[in-house]
């Protein structure tokens, strides 16, 4: 496998986290705990990995932040605001935050160039900006060539990146990433990969991205964290997770290696 990322930012412990989640807590039944008292901080310009089984609550940390759901208890807090209060267009609108969903995030009948403009059309009232920012991403992604071809004809890889693409249209601060590399191609986790260190280092963005794809995530991460039964088990760079005896306990297993 090759080593997309060749650096990690290690000056984050020196910096006031951008996000924090103080003491979340979430549960749908009073039997079924989803999160029990997680707090966590991703600092500016970060890239942090989330891993764990399946319903560990991976997908429900994003979904907190973006809004979608409530925790039952804690709070949300972005440059030290809670926004545990504010709708979800105005945390998009206000806190710059964008979100890459795991399943869709287009529409499929219209064309890479019209999803683009429809989204566009949203956030960006200027028209000769706008048109000068889709673009912009369409030669940034290499999506020239298929910007005609409706969306449910593309590729998986192809689909990914028209999503990534109008994800950015509202030049977000935060990126919330949801297993955006399953189901796909060696040649286009790689391509992918490549995707997530450039938008954390041309475009600043703080990201957090899922993946069940341990190996592959943890190449691009400068920090994960594991969760398990409901609460954090590890956390630390790719190489930390590798020598934390909870985290081969509760999710890598005994033969897992990162390279």
């Amino acid at each position: 496998m090759a080593i997309i990322k060749k650096f990690r930012i290690t000056n984050f412990k020196n910096k006031k986290p951008l996000i924090s989640l103080k003491n979340i807590s979430l549960s749908f039944t009073k039997n079924h705990l989803i999160l029990d008292n997680i707090s966590l901080d991703i600092s500016k310009g970060q890239v942090l990995g989330l891993l764990g089984p399946n319903g560990a609550g991976k997908s429900s940390i994003m979904n907190i932040i973006t809004g979608l759901i409530n925790p039952n208890s804690g709070s949300v807090n972005i440059n030290n605001i809670n926004i545990n209060n504010y709708p979800i267009y105005e945390r998009t609108k206000k806190f710059h935050i964008s979100l890459v969903p795991q399943i869709g995030g287009y529409f499929s009948s219209l064309t890479t160039e019209a999803n683009l403009t429809a989204v566009g059309e949203i956030l960006i009232k200027d028209k000769n900006k706008r048109k000068l920012k889709i673009e912009e991403l369409i030669a940034k992604f290499e999506l020239d060539a298929v910007r005609n071809v409706e969306a449910k004809f593309l590729s998986g890889g192809m689909k990914r990146r028209l999503v990534i693409s109008m994800s950015l249209l509202g030049e977000p601060e935060i990126l919330l990433m949801d297993e955006p590399l399953a189901a796909l191609d060696p040649q286009t986790i790689q391509m992918l990969q490549s995707i997530i260190v450039t938008l954390q280092t041309e475009y600043n963005l703080t990201i957090i991205v899922t993946d069940h794809q341990a190996r592959d995530l943890l190449v691009v991460c400068d920090k994960a964290v594991i969760l398990s039964n409901s609460k954090i088990v590890a956390s630390g760079t790719p190489n930390e997770l590798i020598n934390n005896e909870s985290a081969h306990e509760h999710y890598f297993g005994k033969n897992f290696k990162f390279r």
